[in-house]
């Protein structure tokens, strides 16, 4: 095959080339996983905001949200006002297998949506909980933590699916209905983080603070409004391009994040979508749940405060 070809009517360049050095893969690889996995992917990422990580040749990998000035008229978009950087972004939305392919023909190895449709981002349809490992932990310690969080849901009469972040995590989705304003979903995520805290503190902290979380796996309850989470079947730039992959929770004790990458993927798939047969159908979420949650501080802002305080303590200033 030669270095260039066409498909979708995209014009595919440099196939040959590595993704990285340490990728094990090269931008045929990626093209090709994409190309297989679209029937999968794509349902989880149209209509929704993306942001993607890209990675040129001779570049340090950049987090790119605004489309670029070349990008083709047939890539659907969306301008949504960005309060932090007050000006417009133009995100592109990737609702079909031409527009992933042109993606990947831009090097864009991963990929990030909203959790909320271009039609409100605030709005989202799932409900995320985040499990990050300390630093040195073996990935048995986040399967162990996100027993909990299965069980504080199901505590509350919910469900949801679990996959590998791509990285050493694991990432939680919990889909909800439409009944919840966001800031009761954000209070919502906060209760269960905590709740499954408290199933076991001994291993799992929803402390934001990494030098206050002791070794153990952090519940992070900070992925709502206008948030993006990597997509499932995403590939991560990591060593050996691992991929963000759907797990049974009963398989969870029986695998490890280094199983699924640009190249085993796709046969551990098997021809199915495990993510889509394993997600639950919308839920709402319980009353007392989100009042729970509203006794709990917002993680970045408690952190922000107790840092101006450690800060101040350190230069033995007293005041509030």
């Amino acid at each position: 095959m030669a270095a260039g070809e066409q498909r979708a009517g995209v014009d595919l360049t440099n196939l040959d080339q590595p993704l990285g050095p340490d990728a094990e893969a090269t931008k045929r690889d990626l093209v090709d996983y994409l190309d297989a996995v679209a029937d999968r992917l794509l349902p989880v990422l149209t209509d929704r905001p993306l942001t993607v990580l890209r990675a040129l040749r001779g570049r340090a990998p950049f987090m790119q949200k605004n489309v670029p000035k070349y990008t083709p008229d047939w890539v659907a978009t969306v301008a949504i006002w960005a309060e932090a950087s007050k000006r417009e972004i133009h995100y592109a939305l990737c609702n079909d297998r031409r527009t992933l392919l042109w993606l990947a023909n831009q090097r864009a190895i991963e990929y990030h949506p909203t959790l909320g449709l271009a039609a409100d981002i605030y709005r989202p349809t799932h409900l995320v909980l985040d499990l990050d490992p300390p630093a040195g932990a073996d990935f048995s310690a986040v399967v162990a933590v996100a027993h909990l969080v299965r069980r504080a849901l199901a505590d509350c009469g919910l469900a949801g699916a679990v996959k590998t972040s791509g990285s050493r995590g694991l990432h939680v989705f919990v889909p909800i209905d439409d009944s919840a304003p966001v800031d009761d979903v954000a209070a919502a995520t906060r209760a269960l983080a905590a709740r499954a805290e408290a199933l076991d503190p001994a291993i799992a902290t929803t402390a934001f603070i990494v030098e206050d979380r002791a070794g153990k796996v952090f519940v992070d309850a900070t992925r709502a409004g206008g948030a993006t989470v990597a997509a499932v079947y995403s590939p991560r730039l990591r060593a050996g391009t691992p991929v963000s992959f759907p797990v049974a929770w009963s398989d969870l004790d029986r695998i490890a994040p280094g199983d699924f990458t640009l190249h085993t993927a796709l046969d551990a798939l098997g021809g199915r979508d495990p993510w889509a047969e394993s997600m639950p159908a919308p839920q709402a979420l319980p009353k007392e749940v989100i009042e729970h949650g509203r006794t709990i501080p917002v993680a970045r802002v408690a952190a922000m405060h107790e840092g101006k305080r450690r800060a101040r303590a350190r230069r033995g200033t007293v005041g509030g």
